[in-house]
């Protein structure tokens, strides 16, 4: 199912195939948006590693107990053409600007977090 220009549900099941709730799918509706947005700003394909974790799945994974993936908040997020740094700030740019929702955002080594959640929540964890 296509939920926007370049971003589709199956990007965003969880990985132990567990389905999503009707209040989950609408989370992800929202985070969708808000990912098109920057995947437009970037102008390159933008790679969701963990979208939607079940319960299960999250435990299994050492997820945090109140974390916004289970609840469709939340993408794992990684760039061919930016380091993990570089879409951290873009990102950071565009909810400063009122772009997109403000929320978690959080850089790694690997890859860069962003959710929903409504309200700043910043971490580093390449340190």
């Amino acid at each position: 199912m296509k939920l926007t220009k370049n971003f589709n549900l199956q990007e965003f099941e969880s990985k132990d195939g567990a389905k999503m709730t009707r209040e989950v799918m609408e989370q992800v509706f929202l985070l969708s948006d808000n990912l098109q947005v920057i995947r437009d700003k970037i102008g390159t394909r933008l790679n969701i590693s963990n979208g939607y974790r079940s319960p299960a799945h999250n435990k299994a994974v050492g997820g945090v107990k109140d974390s916004q993936h289970v609840l469709g908040k939340a993408a794992d997020l990684s760039s061919y053409d930016h380091t993990p740094k570089e879409l951290y700030d873009i990102i950071e740019d565009l909810i400063s600007f009122g772009d997109i929702s403000q929320g978690g955002l959080g850089l790694y080594k690997s890859f860069v977090h962003y959710d929903t959640r409504g309200h700043k929540a910043r971490w580093d964890k390449t340190k």
